[in-house]
């Protein structure tokens, strides 16, 4: 849910659901308050870890590819994932670029070999 939904709901700014985010620990009166916007029991909030919340969805989704993506990556910043991606795609480029220099370097060997009187 966007915060500003979540903001519109508890009739609070979105600054302020992004400040309760930033939050460690939260009254029990604005858990609740958020747990209700939210249509959840306040101890889902109150128990939450990042296991139980993939645990949750590869056992709830019929389309087992979500889950393996989730079990395969275990990075649960998407900036973190971004950048593991950008990296992986370099890498690839690199490795790419290396078999087109070899494959450049055999045939001007061959080249240089045809061209040689015998």
């Amino acid at each position: 849910m966007k915060q500003e939904d979540l903001a519109e709901r508890l009739q609070l700014s979105q600054q302020s659901v992004s400040n309760l985010e930033n939050k460690d620990d939260l009254d029990d009166d604005t858990l609740e308050k958020v747990a209700n916007a939210l249509n959840i029991p306040a101890e889902a909030i109150k128990n939450f870890t990042d296991e139980n919340a993939i645990h949750v969805i590869s056992n709830n989704f019929a389309d087992s590819s979500i889950a393996s993506v989730i079990n395969n990556y275990p990075i649960n910043n998407p900036i973190e994932r971004i950048v593991q991606l950008y990296e992986e795609k370099v890498a690839l480029y690199e490795r790419m670029l290396k078999s087109e220099q070899e494959k450049v370097s055999l045939l001007e060997e061959l080249l240089r070999n045809k061209s040689m009187p015998e």
